[in-house]
């Protein structure tokens, strides 16, 4: 699937406030696969948003994930495998891990955005429990309300939730960092990985990401 989700901010809200069912399901591009990988050192040059590390800044393997808050592929990978991953390599400073807003879709725009103003600290807190919720406001009647209900979970109030979705600025860059992926590194399907700068997709096990974790682990 390319990339052509350009829109403005008004319309994020709008398509939020509708529901996005359709293009929910137009993002759950499955299956692994390896193929156009991407010199490490390019994906570490900075973007329009800062990245939001976890790890040890030097650990010998770094992870980009590429992900979409209305992905159920990327809803099932932070289910899974991420949490493996987190306890057996992130934790003990073998890996280095972000997380970059590649979004499909406005609904996946505004849930970025709202993660984004809940502050560095918490934006990767805020994304998990997008991710684990998603069924429960993604795919609602009335979804900006629910992702109200969600935030409120969080401590935001109705204020900061409506001036977040106002922020033109923050719309604008993740609007980058989505078009750099798709322009720079031909990022075109979420999940998608870059391990090392090696590119792997899809809502892979533990034992795939191991492929490429491991022989870095052993050099």
């Amino acid at each position: 699937m390319s990339v052509t989700l350009r829109k403005t901010r008004r319309q994020v809200l709008e398509g939020a406030a509708v529901g996005s069912a359709a293009l929910f399901a137009a993002s759950l591009l499955p299956s692994a696969a390896f193929a156009q990988n991407v010199p490490a050192a390019e994906l570490m040059k900075p973007g329009a948003l800062p990245d939001i590390w976890q790890g040890d800044e030097k650990a010998p393997v770094t992870i980009i994930e590429y992900a979409s808050a209305t992905c159920s592929h990327c809803a099932h990978f932070h289910e899974t495998t991420y949490k493996e991953l987190k306890t057996k390599y992130i934790d003990t400073g073998k890996v280095r891990f972000t997380m970059r807003e590649f979004p499909f879709d406005p609904l996946a725009q505004a849930g970025f955005m709202l993660a984004r103003c809940s502050g560095d600290d918490k934006r990767d807190a805020v994304v998990g429990l997008l991710l684990a919720q998603q069924k429960n406001w993604a795919m609602s009647d009335k979804p900006l309300q629910g992702l109200m209900t969600l935030m409120r979970q969080t401590g935001m109030s109705q204020e900061t939730f409506e001036s977040c979705l106002k922020d033109q600025a923050l719309y604008d860059n993740i609007g980058k960092v989505r078009d750099q992926g798709a322009e720079k590194f031909t990022v075109n399907s979420t999940p998608t990985f870059f391990i090392n700068g090696t590119r792997l997709v899809g809502a892979v096990s533990l034992e795939e990401m191991e492929k490429l974790i491991l022989p870095s682990l052993k050099s």
